[in-house]
């Protein structure tokens, strides 16, 4: 008998077959709607393994309707929709996908930090309104330059190095600020420079967020963090929703006491505060940080070898909860 699974979302065709090679597959190929409380809970009764995404919320209350459940397998580097001590407990193993998005991640930041300085969303939708016939100005959509300026990195994991090194290309000057101060080796690379959170934000010209949401990570920037910054300053945002207050950045960027942010993720997506719609100095896309074909098709994959060895009696690669593992060798 091959072990039940369950892919909760529509993913490549491909990754699928696979799949249905080692194991029995209910897969959600063709409604690709998200599987909430119940459902979640009825699809999971007899599975022995699941491959989740941050859209699914696997929770103790999850976990014990699902008495035969041995691996939870997130496709995505984040995981905070994953309850990682219940998980723990009953020796469920928990895995996500790192490194293989960093590079395409931190393109999306960059893309982002240049949307947001030249106001290309803004200039785009003018243009689209049919609004060019003015003909040129001098000051028309004047934005900020890049070259040259102070770029702040808030969280110096791998993503935030690949912006760092990339910032490298535009003579920028790089501050960084971190749990943990990192390798003397990266600071030589990346030529970026430790900063106290406070300090990071009154210098910089833009501010890049880059670190994983947890409880203490929640509104880490928020109405006073905001007004510590340069009027001129941009704020991005590519990691997580809930690092920053949105409330509060709508009101910082309402009243111009920043120039503006560019945002790929938002508090409750995929409902956002509806206050970013009705301004013209933020760019705002719907989460696809990581949204290249072959991204998405290495995430996927590496979410398919963490399963496999999860459901053979291997350790997967990407454990992040390494104390459910010991339990289970006992």
């Amino acid at each position: 008998m091959k072990p039940k699974i369950l892919v909760t979302r529509a993913t490549f065709g491909d990754v699928v077959d696979r799949l249905r090679e080692r194991f029995e597959v209910e897969d959600n190929q063709e409604d690709d709607t998200p599987l909430l409380g119940d459902e979640l809970k009825r699809r999971l009764a007899d599975k022995e393994g699941v491959l989740s995404t941050g859209s699914d919320r696997i929770d103790a209350g999850v976990l014990d309707a699902a008495p035969r459940l041995r691996a939870v397998c997130n496709v995505a580097v984040g995981y905070n929709n994953i309850d990682l001590a219940a998980c723990s407990e009953r020796g469920i193993l928990a895995t996500n996908t790192p490194e293989v998005l960093d590079d395409t991640t931190a393109d999306t930041t960059w893309a982002l930090i240049m949307a947001a300085a030249r106001r290309i969303t803004e200039a785009e939708r003018w243009l689209r309104g049919g609004n060019w016939i003015q003909g040129w100005r001098y000051d028309r959509l004047l934005g900020q330059d890049v070259h040259h300026a102070t770029l702040g990195i808030v969280g110096m994991g791998r993503i935030g190095q690949a912006i760092a090194r990339r910032a490298k290309g535009f003579s920028m000057r790089i501050l960084y600020h971190n749990r943990r101060r990192a390798p003397k080796a990266v600071e030589k690379e990346t030529g970026a420079k430790y900063a106290g959170l406070d300090k990071l934000l009154r210098e910089s010209d833009f501010v890049s967020l880059n670190l994983p949401y947890s409880k203490e990570a929640h509104h880490l920037v928020g109405a006073r963090e905001l007004a510590l910054m340069k009027p001129t300053a941009v704020i991005v945002n590519a990691a997580r929703g809930g690092i920053i207050d949105d409330a509060a950045l709508v009101q910082a960027l309402k009243e111009k006491r920043i120039a503006a942010a560019g945002l790929d993720v938002f508090e409750g997506e995929p409902k956002f505060n509806p206050g970013f719609l009705e301004l013209d100095n933020v760019a705002l896309i719907p989460h696809i940080g990581s949204a290249t074909r072959a991204t998405r098709m290495k995430m996927n994959l590496l979410a398919v070898k963490n399963l496999t060895a999860a459901l053979t009696g291997r350790r997967p690669p990407s454990l992040l909860n390494p104390e459910a593992w010991a339990k289970r060798r006992r």
